[in-house]
């Protein structure tokens, strides 16, 4: 019997800044203007460079979905030197590939033209759905209205982008409500083809937060939604589960099909509490399994119709550099 391939990506993690003009109930990444700002280029260029000598192949960079409506963040972006934290996002982005790193960004709702602009300089793009309910946590996140972010996911296929999205389990949704987001996703890669993974993320409550007396579904309700998923979803599309945040090694048997970005380098900015696992640790978590590496572009996504061609060469080297860390 042939065994199962379970995938994972090397990465370093760029939080650009934490500022944010949503107030999720269940959220500790958004800090206020004065604290979050802005991550220095000097910064970004040490990780970028620690990143490349430690072999990681993705550069995935976030911040909080549009920081410039947040009062007082503009006089910082200012003195960074940056008109928009988009110029800026795209600026680091052509940095990261200088150093060899694919550039992956999720930064929240984007328009059409500013994920077209930035499709030149990312392999890969991301937003998770979340859900399609309307739920007490999202109700001062106008970012987070699930029409908002399905128009924006239309919108990724509509420019064949390589896209993550993926569902939080535990934030005020019903497994009908979970159906009902998988049959969405499932409903738009059948007419643009360009979803490559789904994230199943299990909430972790958060000390200071509205939520943090809620508690988090276990590995059975995980594994439940993992099953429906993998009922609905594509065969196609990857279904990943962040190892860092619940017993992945009790979950694989149940769907799973790849753990994510791990990084030598970066932690979970998301989840800070949770320590990414090292390469030794995913391969015991994967069991008789075998672990393979792979890019933040699928490679079913790494022909041409499907990235800027000057990200081309890039691609097809970290392809060659994957293939001979495996052998």
């Amino acid at each position: 019997m042939q065994r199962r391939i379970i995938t994972f990506s090397r990465n370093v993690f760029l939080p650009l800044t934490t500022v944010c003009r949503n107030r999720c109930g269940y959220c500790s990444f958004r800090t206020p203007v004065q604290e979050g700002c802005i991550l220095d280029p000097e910064s970004v260029d040490a990780t970028l460079r620690n990143g490349a000598a430690a072999g990681c192949t993705e550069a995935l960079f976030t911040f909080g979905e549009r920081p410039e409506e947040e009062p007082g963040f503009a006089p910082y972006l200012k003195r960074s030197g940056f008109p928009t934290i988009l110029d800026y996002c795209e600026a680091m982005c052509r940095k990261s590939i200088g150093y060899g790193l694919l550039p992956h960004t999720n930064a929240g709702i984007l328009s059409y033209e500013e994920m077209e602009r930035l499709r030149a300089v990312n392999a890969s793009m991301g937003l998770m759905l979340e859900t399609t309910a309307k739920i007490s946590a999202h109700a001062t996140s106008k970012g987070k209205e699930p029409e908002v972010r399905l128009a924006m996911m239309e919108d990724a296929g509509r420019l064949k982008i390589p896209f993550t999205t993926g569902i939080l389990l535990g934030i005020g949704e019903t497994m009908e409500d979970r159906e009902d987001s998988f049959l969405a996703i499932s409903e738009l890669h059948k007419r643009y083809g360009n979803i490559q993974e789904v994230i199943i993320q299990n909430f972790c409550p958060k000390p200071g937060t509205p939520m943090a007396g809620n508690p988090g579904p276990g590995s059975d309700e995980v594994c439940v939604t993992i099953q429906l998923a993998r009922d609905i979803l594509q065969k196609e599309i990857a279904i990943q589960l962040p190892p860092n945040l619940i017993d992945a090694a009790v979950l694989i048997p149940c769907g799973v099909d790849d753990l994510g970005a791990v990084s030598p380098v970066t932690i979970d900015y998301i989840n800070p509490e949770h320590p990414l696992p090292a390469l030794d640790e995913l391969k015991k978590i994967v069991g008789n399994a075998e672990l393979r590496e792979r890019l933040c572009i699928y490679p079913r996504f790494t022909g041409p119709e499907w990235h800027h061609p000057d990200l081309q060469p890039l691609i097809n080297r970290l392809e060659q550099t994957i293939r001979t860390r495996s052998c």
